[in-house]
């Protein structure tokens, strides 16, 4: 869905599609939002999660805890679980942003205690980028490793970086040790990789805790780290005359999309052209690796 408001002159648009992010046995999913309007104000309302927003373009007025909040592109916006708001266009040209609603747990991962946030409007423009891709990403294609490993990382960086709560000790002894049993178990079960809190379990970890040692030694995510395991076999397959689309679902992809997306990402090009050059100039795979380095 573009998130672009509409031109002068033009009808007014008053959009809002939810999708929802599987987070994992004994984790609620999470509701995504993507929302742009023209005219629409919301009448006083509040939610028994958090609403973690990030705006997109134009301006958005909320009245929360007595006050105003004037919310513009990049900000981050956090509104605690029963508080009363409402929200509506700040100006002419309308509104639009993309929202989460997590459950209190999700934000007190990374710290001591549940997370109050004295200033509901946050400006971290690190951040805000990061919570909006991973919202577009994940209501486009909501696979359960990437939400699991995505959503809780970022949810605990705006609670430890702009909560009150004290960030809890996170430095887990044998990282690298962790990082391989990981990478063996995601190998291992390639089409149906386990979530993040079935890899965590066995290792006495948290989710918080797996993740900052699977970094720490890697310096990527374990969905990042298996979906580049996947391209690596996409290849091969590629190279041996398989189509794209008859190789997404042999290496775990969800289909030939979502293959396409992981296999630019990593190598710059569409798995269809690598395919073609590949096999129409004879090079080598050792030759097509050196390219990259």
């Amino acid at each position: 869905m573009d998130d672009g408001m509409t031109r002068a002159g033009s009808r007014p648009r008053e959009q809002a599609v939810w999708a929802r992010a599987p987070l994992g046995p004994r984790t609620p999913p999470l509701d995504l939002l993507t929302a742009r309007f023209d005219r629409h104000r919301y009448a006083p309302h509040c939610h028994d999660e958090f609403s973690v927003g990030v705006c997109v373009e134009g301006r958005e007025v909320i009245d929360y805890r007595g006050g105003r909040l004037d919310v513009g592109p990049g900000s981050i916006v956090v509104l605690a679980p029963g508080e009363v708001h409402t929200g509506g266009p700040g100006a002419a040209g309308g509104y639009a942003y993309r929202a989460m609603y997590p459950a209190p747990p999700l934000l007190a991962e990374g710290t001591t205690a549940a997370p109050h946030f004295r200033d509901p409007v946050v400006d971290d423009p690190e951040l805000a980028a990061a919570l909006r891709a991973a919202h577009t990403e994940l209501a486009a294609h909501a696979d359960p490793l990437e939400a699991e490993s995505r959503i809780p990382w970022l949810l605990a960086a705006l609670a430890r970086r702009h909560g009150t709560a004290r960030p809890l000790d996170d430095r887990v002894p044998g990282a690298d040790h962790i990082a391989r049993a990981v990478r063996g178990r995601l190998a291992d079960e390639l089409l149906t990789p386990p979530t993040l809190t079935e890899l965590a379990a066995p290792l006495g970890l948290s989710r918080y805790q797996l993740l900052r040692a699977f970094r720490t030694s890697t310096g990527m995510p374990p969905y990042a780290w298996l979906a580049q395991h996947r391209v690596t076999l996409a290849r091969a397959h590629l190279e041996a005359g398989l189509r794209p689309s008859e190789v997404a679902p042999l290496v775990g992809f969800a289909d030939q999309a979502h293959l396409t997306r992981w296999f630019r990402r990593v190598l710059g090009v569409t798995p269809a052209a690598y395919r073609s050059s590949v096999r129409g100039s004879g090079v080598r795979r050792n030759s097509v690796q050196d390219t990259e380095r």
